[in-house]
Order: C-alpha cells, then structure tokens, then sequence
C-alpha cells in the first residue's frame, strides 16, 4: 500500500503567476527561472509576490534596512523615466516589468545591502521612514 502524493498547488499557481507577468513585461525565460530561484530561496520574498499576485499591490515587508519593495519599484520606475528620457512615469512605462524589477532588486539587494542602499540612498525619491 503506497501513501498518496500531497502536492501543494500554491507554487504552481505562483509560478504560473510569474511566467504570465513575465510573458506580459517581455522578460526573457532565463530571467524569470532566475527570479524564480531567487524567490524560492527567500520565504518572505516568496511570500510578498505571493501577496503581489493575490491583491495587485507590493506589501510591507520584506525590508532590506530601510528599504522596501515599494523603494524598490519607485527607484525601477525612475530608471525606466531616465532610460527612455522622459523625466515623468509615461503610459509606455510597463508598470508590471518594474514590479518584477524590484523584486528581484529586493533580493539582490539582501545578499549586497551596501551596494543596492548605496544606489538607494543616492536617489533623491526614497520613501525610508526615520
């Protein structure tokens, strides 16, 4: 008699979750099996775009010091502005590809917090709390 396989659908749907807003901000599939590693290596990471997919908004936590996903997605935001020279979030701002950005900032920035807060607090837009 052989015990029956549990088999937690969560990931599948989180994952399919990321393959659709990756396919949607035209992010490469080497790009988002790295997003998705470095999700499955961070509970808490994991589980704030776990939030993102359930209510289309970045939550508090995880922070990195000072910084929040929400730093995170502001700052990608004002990358895309100077990149496309626009000085101002535009309608061809794809607002998905900067939600993903971030994250995947946020976990870069938790394995080289000296550098990322260093950009961070070199931004005149930070949204840190004293």
């Amino acid at each position: 008699m052989s015990a029956p396989i549990l088999f937690d659908q969560s990931r599948l749907k989180a994952y399919d979750g990321l393959m659709r807003l990756c396919e949607f901000a035209g992010e490469s599939e080497t790009w988002q099996g790295n997003l998705w590693s470095e999700l499955l290596v961070d509970r808490k990471l994991y589980d704030a775009f776990v939030y993102y997919l359930e209510n289309h908004s970045l939550p508090d936590e995880p922070k990195c010091g000072a910084y929040s996903l929400t730093d995170c997605y502001v700052w990608q935001i004002e990358q895309d502005n100077l990149r496309r020279d626009t000085g101002k979030n535009t309608a061809s701002c794809n607002k998905e590809d900067m939600v993903l950005r971030a994250f995947m900032m946020m976990a870069r920035m938790q394995r080289q917090p000296e550098e990322y807060e260093k950009k961070l607090s070199d931004w005149k837009g930070m949204d840190q709390t004293m």
